[in-house]
């Protein structure tokens, strides 16, 4: 009888977290997407078009608006009782990605090749011990004298 009760019970509040999750999280969809938009979003749009194009991808010029974009987000978030981050603010990043940072290399730099200084030793050690290592195999393969 005790074992049953309990289960019941533990079902009956895993219910209740449920719907409260989902009654949370519901409301958390068309007026949040909306002031996300109206008071965020147009302010980091304003900010981006501001700044010229050429510093888009120069992190230290970016990064105090897009952390001011995350502040915002994480803020409203707050206010309307709303999960963060969500499923929205993953699909507002990417889209925000997309439409500023796509042409924008990880460090903020354009990738290249190393100088030659550095990239030769790296390409030579690995040629000159191979050869090396064949010839000490053949020579040690044409003399009979046995095991070193």
């Amino acid at each position: 009888m005790g074992l049953d009760y309990i289960s019941l019970t533990k079902l009956i509040l895993v219910l209740f977290v449920a719907v409260c999750s989902f009654l949370l999280v519901s409301g958390c969809d068309s007026e949040y997407e909306r002031v996300i938009s109206e008071y965020c979003v147009t302010q980091f749009t304003l900010d981006m078009d501001a700044l010229e194009r050429s510093l888009w991808c120069s992190w230290s010029d970016t990064l105090p608006l897009y952390r001011e974009l995350t502040n915002c987000t994480f803020f409203v978030a707050l206010q309307m009782r709303c999960f963060w981050p969500n499923q929205l603010i993953d699909t507002l990043f990417i889209r925000l990605h997309r439409d500023y940072f796509y042409d924008c290399a990880l460090t903020g730099r354009m990738l290249h090749d190393p100088p030659m200084l550095i990239l030769g030793p790296f390409i030579a050690v690995p040629v000159l011990v191979t050869l090396l290592m064949t010839a000490l195999v053949v020579w040690r393969s044409q003399r009979r004298g046995g095991i070193m």
